[in-house]
C-alpha cells in the first residue's frame, strides 16, 4: 500500500510541474489528455473562464472504438478532437499531456490531432 501511495505522489508531481507552464484561454485551449490501461479521453479546456469546450473519449458510442487502450484508439481520439474543436472554432491548442510521457498513445493521439488540422 506504501509503494502505491508514493507511485501516485509523484504522478501528481509530474501533473503539476507540466499544468504549471500551461494555461489555457478562449483563443488557445489546453488540450488535456486522460490516459487509463483500457481508455483514453481528451478535453479542450478554457481555464480562464474554467469550462470545457468539447470532449472525446473512446468511451463515446459515436467513435465506435471496439477497444481503446491501444494506439488505434488513441488515432481515432486525436482526430475526432481535432474535427470537434475546428468545429467550435479553435486551431490552436496547448498540449498538456499531464504526467504522462510523450510517448505511444499519447504521442499518437498528438500526431493525429495535428495532422487533422490542430496546431501546438
Amino acid at each position: 500500500m506504501e509503494h502505491s501511495k508514493a507511485i501516485n505522489k509523484q504522478r501528481i508531481r509530474r501533473s503539476f510541474r507540466v499544468r504549471k507552464r500551461l494555461k489555457g484561454t478562449a483563443e488557445r485551449p489546453r488540450l488535456s489528455v486522460n490516459r487509463s490501461h483500457k481508455n483514453i479521453s481528451v478535453q479542450l479546456i478554457d481555464d480562464e473562464a474554467g469550462k470545457t469546450l468539447a470532449s472525446v473519449s473512446t468511451l463515446d458510442k459515436a467513435l465506435g472504438a471496439k477497444y481503446g487502450g491501444n494506439a488505434d484508439a488513441a488515432v481515432t481520439v486525436g482526430k475526432a478532437i481535432a474535427e470537434k474543436a475546428q468545429a467550435a472554432g479553435v486551431k490552436q491548442v496547448c498540449f498538456d499531456r499531464g504526467p504522462y510521457k510523450y510517448h505511444g498513445r499519447v504521442a499518437a493521439l498528438a500526431e493525429a490531432a495535428r495532422e487533422a488540422g490542430l496546431s501546438f
